[in-house]
C-alpha cells in the first residue's frame, strides 16, 4: 500500500471511529430523552383518569370509558388499568390492548412507587396512588409510534451519514494527500532516469522551506559532489592510462627486439616470453580503462549510422585471428530474409564481438565459437554465441558482467577482466542487451539489438 493510501485509509479510519462514538451518544441521548418524554404523558394520563374515577363522584367507568375514548390527549393503542387496596380491578379501559399484571407487579409499583418496562412495541408504566387512605394501583400501556418513528429516522440518518462521511473524508483525503505529495513522485521519477551519464540532473527548487524542498536541495548537493567526485575518478584514470602506455608500448618493442636474438639460453629465452605476455596483459588493461573512461565520459556523444552486423563479426573474427590463429567460428543465419542491419557505432562494436571472441577462445575447450543469427517475432535481431567451457558458479554468473571478475577455474588465464564489461556497457549505449547463461554444457551470450 502506497503512503498516499496508507495516509488516506488512517485518516479514514480515525474519523469514522470518532463520528460513529458521536453517534452512539446522540442515539442514545435522544432514545433516552423519548423514553422521560413519553413517560411524563403516560403519568398525566394516568392521574388524570384515576381522579376522574376517584375524585369525580358524578363520573362511573361507563362514562370514564367514553371520555378515554374521546380525549384529545389519547395514546396510540392505550390502556388503563385501575386496582384497589385488595388488588381487585376496579377499572380498565374499553381499548383492545392488553396489558400483563400479576400481584408481584403491582407490590412493586407500591414499593417503588414509579415502575417503568416494555413489552414488544408498548412502553408500561405503573403509578401508585394514595386517595383518603387506600391504596391504589395504576397501570397504563401506550405505544409511543410518533417518537418511535422519530428515533428510526434519526438512526437512519446516523447510517448515512457514517457511511457518506466516511468515503468522502478517504477521497479528499487522498485528493489532498496525492496532490502535496505530488512533487516527491517527481522526485521518485527524475531519480530512476539518473545514471551515470546524468550525475548533473537536478531537481526543481523554490523558495519555500517545506520538507520536501529542503530535500530537494539536499539532493541537488549530493549530486553535486557525487558527480564532482567521479569526474575527479574518470580525470585520473584516463591521465593515469595515458601516462602508462607510452612507457608499456616500449617495453613491449624492447622486449620483441630482445626476442628476435639468437643469443639468449633457453631460459632467459622463456622468461622474456613470460614477461612480454605480462606486458601485453597490462597493455590490454589499459587500452580497456582508455576507452571505459572515453564511454563513460559525459562528452561523449555517440553518432548512429545504419551498419550490417554480419560484416561486423568477420571483421573482429579476422583481427581475433591475428593473436588467436588456432580460432574458428561456424557463422549461420536462421532469419535469411533479415537485412541485419542495426544502428550503431562500427568500432565500437567490432569491440563488443572481439572482445566475446577473445573470452571464447579463452575459456572454451575446442577454442571454437558458433554465431546464430535470427529475428525474432518481437523485431529485435538476436545474435547468440556458444562456446564450450567450465560452468560457472551461482555467484560468479550473476556477477559476470562486473569489472575486474575472473572465473574461480580460470585465475591461470591471462586476461584483464574488463572485456565483458566494456562489450555490456558498448551495448547500453546501443540501446541492446547482452545476457549470458550456461546451457547444454555451454556458454551462451545473447546479444539483442532493435532492428533498425
Amino acid at each position: 500500500m502506497t503512503l498516499k493510501r496508507r495516509i488516506a485509509v488512517n485518516v479514514s479510519i480515525a474519523f469514522s471511529i470518532l463520528y460513529g462514538v458521536s453517534a452512539v451518544l446522540i442515539y442514545l441521548s435522544y432514545s433516552s430523552f423519548r423514553r422521560q418524554e413519553f413517560m411524563n404523558r403516560l403519568e398525566e394520563k394516568a392521574l388524570t383518569t384515576t381522579k376522574l374515577l376517584l375524585e369525580v363522584k358524578e363520573i362511573d367507568n361507563q362514562i370514564l370509558k367514553v371520555i378515554d375514548r374521546n380525549t384529545i390527549n389519547k395514546l396510540y393503542n392505550e390502556k388503563t388499568l385501575i386496582f384497589n387496596h385488595n388488588f381487585k380491578l376496579i377499572y380498565s379501559s374499553i381499548d383492545d390492548t392488553s396489558v400483563k399484571w400479576n400481584i408481584d407487579l403491582l407490590k412493586k409499583i407500591k414499593k417503588s412507587k414509579r415502575v417503568y418496562s416494555r413489552d414488544g412495541e408498548n412502553d408500561i408504566f405503573g403509578i401508585f396512588y394514595d386517595y383518603e387512605k387506600e391504596d391504589y394501583y395504576v397501570l397504563i400501556a401506550a405505544e409511543d409510534k410518533y417518537g418511535n418513528n422519530k428515533l428510526e429516522h434519526l438512526l437512519q440518518i446516523l447510517l448515512v451519514v457514517f457511511f457518506a462521511g466516511t468515503t468522502l473524508v478517504w477521497l479528499m483525503t487522498y485528493y489532498f494527500i496525492k496532490k502535496l505529495l505530488r512533487p516527491l513522485d517527481d522526485f521518485q521519477k527524475v531519480i530512476t532516469t539518473i545514471s551515470i551519464n546524468k550525475l548533473n540532473t537536478k531537481l526543481e527548487e523554490n523558495s519555500s522551506a517545506d520538507e520536501i524542498n529542503l530535500l530537494s536541495i539536499a539532493f541537488n548537493q549530493l549530486m553535486s559532489r557525487i558527480e564532482t567526485s567521479y569526474i575527479a575518478q574518470k580525470e585520473f584514470t584516463s591521465n593515469a592510462s595515458h601516462e602508462l602506455r607510452t612507457p608499456v608500448s616500449r617495453l613491449t618493442l624492447q622486449l620483441d627486439n630482445l626476442l628476435n636474438q639468437d643469443n639468449h639460453s633457453e631460459v632467459t629465452f622463456d622468461y622474456l616470453k613470460s614477461m612480454r605476455n605480462d606486458i601485453n596483459q597490462i597493455s590490454d588493461l589499459i587500452n580497456s580503462m582508455l576507452l571505459l573512461a572515453q564511454i563513460n565520459s559525459s562528452n561523449f556523444t555517440p553518432k548512429f549510422k545504419k551498419e550490417r552486423v554480419d560484416e561486423i563479426i568477420f571483421s573482429s573474427y579476422e583481427k581475433t585471428l591475428k593473436s588467436f590463429t588456432d580460432f574458428n567460428m561456424n557463422f549461420e543465419i536462421i532469419s535469411e530474409e533479415s537485412s541485419l542491419e542495426v544502428n550503431g557505432i562500427y568500432g565500437l562494436l567490432e569491440i563488443v564481438f572481439c572482445n566475446l571472441f577473445k573470452n571464447a577462445y579463452l575459456y572454451s575447450n575446442d577454442k571454437k565459437i558458433n554465431v546464430l543469427i535470427e529475428e525474432t517475432k518481437s523485431n529485435e535481431l538476436e545474435i547468440r554465441l556458444i562456446n564450450s567451457g567450465e560452468k560457472l558458479n551461482s555467484d560468479e554468473e550473476n556477477k559476470i558482467f562486473k569489472p575486474f571478475l575472473r572465473g574461480s577455474n580460470n585465475q591461470k588465464i591471462a586476461g584483464s577482466g574488463l572485456g565483458l564489461r566494456i562489450a555490456k556497457r558498448v551495448l547500453d549505449i546501443h540501446k541492446a542487451s547482452l545476457s549470458y547463461e550456461y546451457k547444454n554444457n555451454s556458454h551462451l551470450f545473447t546479444i539483442k539489438f532493435p532492428i533498425a
